[in-house]
């Protein structure tokens, strides 16, 4: 049976753990391998991408492998053909799935009638990988995560979702502060506290930024959700990460954004260009984790 990485609880604890640890290696020591040699992964993506799109290509040619980009504009998928079609054919030209896409079931009929490892590069409930390159850049400054307290201002979503799991995988405290009615999702934070995450919810970014290691936002309205500008800028009023809501995070916390960042809404532009700002450091370890996660499915 192939691996598959949909949501960070895909990767039991004591190996997410040492892909953590692998993920480090590869970057300290610019870890190039054969491992992929041979094989063709396919990236098919439904959403516009940069960081994502990038780093997945080159990590995949690192490792030895050829990346073949798909974009949905340019093919049958979602359209005249069905989803598990294109799965039971796909399975049989190449040797895995990088998928970026709307709904997390898309996922799950990828992963029900193929038979190649499928990876989630992005869905509208999570976004593992991001959050497992987040985990790499709080490790390289505080190994012992589960002794921070991390703290998520803005809407309840992928990102948001991902941090939950992250909470039980990684054992960091996680404070939300979410407006009323942009909560996440009620099963996948139950289920989280159920198998022993300590996370808090509250509507006050003040409360949950109150001595965090580390401040993550992300932008009010994300990707198929920008009919809804006008009305987000209405509903996360007073939920900007400026130097005030950072004043009551621990005296050195870090700023942490996923990117694309809209200086002056989610984050102050003093934020963001401040020495507590470790954005770039994100973005450049979606490449390192990512080849972690490929060797933890190809070996």
């Amino acid at each position: 049976m192939p691996k598959h990485f949909l949501t960070i609880l895909d990767i039991p604890k004591d190996e997410a753990k040492q892909v953590l640890l692998r993920a480090k290696e590869m970057k300290d020591d610019n870890v190039r391998t054969d491992l992929l040699a041979g094989k063709t992964l396919l990236m098919i993506f439904d959403k516009a991408s940069t960081r994502t799109r990038v780093s997945f290509e080159v990590g995949v040619r690192h490792l030895g492998g050829d990346p073949v980009f798909i974009a949905s504009k340019d093919s049958q998928l979602g359209r005249s053909e069905p989803l598990k079609d294109a799965a039971r054919v796909l399975s049989r030209y190449a040797d895995g799935l990088i998928v970026r896409t709307f709904g997390q079931e898309n996922l799950e009929t990828l992963v029900e009638y193929g038979d190649i490892p499928v990876v989630n590069a992005l869905t509208d409930e999570y976004h593992p990988c991001q959050i497992m390159a987040d985990m790499l850049t709080m490790y390289e400054r505080t190994p012992k995560l589960e002794d921070i307290k991390v703290a998520w201002v803005g809407d309840g979503n992928n990102m948001a979702h991902s941090f939950i799991n992250g909470a039980v995988t990684f054992g960091y405290q996680l404070s939300l502060a979410c407006p009323n009615g942009y909560e996440p999702d009620e099963e996948i934070l139950a289920k989280a506290r159920g198998l022993g995450a300590v996370i808090s919810l509250s509507d006050d970014p003040s409360e949950a930024v109150s001595g965090a290691d580390y401040v993550h936002t992300d932008v009010w309205a994300s990707m198929g959700q920008e009919e809804e500008q006008k009305k987000r800028e209405k509903a996360f009023a007073g939920y900007e990460v400026n130097g005030a809501l950072m004043a009551k995070a621990a005296a050195d916390a870090k700023f942490m954004h996923c990117l694309p960042a809209h200086r002056g809404e989610e984050v102050s532009e003093a934020v963001f260009e401040s020495p507590a700002s470790i954005v770039w450091d994100q973005a450049e370890n979606r490449l390192h984790m990512q080849k972690a996660i490929l060797e933890w499915i190809y070996t």
